[in-house]
């Protein structure tokens, strides 16, 4: 498994989303970073919070894994099949709930500066 083949699949399924989407993953793992690092701490409130709008993320993330592949869900046979569709909608679920649950952090230390 070499990571460039694997760049070089994502590049040909994903076209210039891949790029967009990492862009967003940097982004939102170093302003959770900087978020936790001013808070001193996680937001148990928030992270519920985040944690149930992930659940929607986790479906756009398998809605997208079946536009950009030639194969359907119906075609999923084998245990290796369905771990990779776990796999999907597990990292669209982590992924936009770091995503809320930083939108949220700072929208709300923003609305405290400003108040």
């Amino acid at each position: 498994m070499d990571p460039l083949i694997l760049l070089a699949v994502f590049q040909e399924m994903l076209g210039p989303l891949l790029w967009v989407l990492l862009a967003i993953v940097l982004f939102a793992t170093l302003s959770f970073a900087v978020l936790v690092w001013r808070e001193r701490g996680l937001s148990a409130r928030r992270m519920l919070r985040a944690q149930v709008l992930g659940i929607p993320g986790g479906v756009l993330a398998l809605v997208l894994m079946a536009q950009v592949s030639s194969s359907g869900f119906t075609d999923a046979g084998g245990p290796a099949d369905w771990l990779l569709i776990a796999l999907v909608f597990g990292l669209g679920l982590i992924g936009s709930t770091v995503l809320f649950y930083v939108v949220g952090g700072w929208r709300t230390l923003w609305r405290g500066r400003a108040g």
